[in-house]
């Protein structure tokens, strides 16, 4: 397996971690650039892209560890909001969900 990676975000400046994981990721489906922006500015990026205007993203903490995190909608505050490293782990977490009653 391929070691995580350090890397440095062409946008903001900041470092950030390419893992071993989204290193698999690109391998599979072929990409052959490595990525230049953190996963805050692909956030960023992707808004723009999409002609949205940026008062639908939200920045915020990570409810799992707290980091400070962009995600491309107006969180309304019910619901954990994770950053990407965080969401890959509890993405394919199952969540128990309680019995239904009658």
């Amino acid at each position: 397996m391929t070691p995580d990676m350090s890397m440095w975000c062409c946008d903001c400046g900041e470092s950030f971690v390419f893992t071993a994981k989204e290193q698999e990721f690109f391998k599979e489906k072929n990409l052959k650039n490595l990525p230049k922006r953190c996963p805050n500015c692909r956030v960023l990026s992707k808004i723009k892209r999409s002609g949205k205007i940026f008062e639908s993203a939200s920045a915020l903490n990570c409810a799992a560890c707290g980091a400070l995190t962009v995600v491309p909608f107006k969180a309304k505050g019910y619901k954990p909001v994770y950053c990407a490293s965080c969401f890959a782990g509890v993405k394919h977490t199952p969540v128990a969900h309680p019995p239904f009653s009658s």
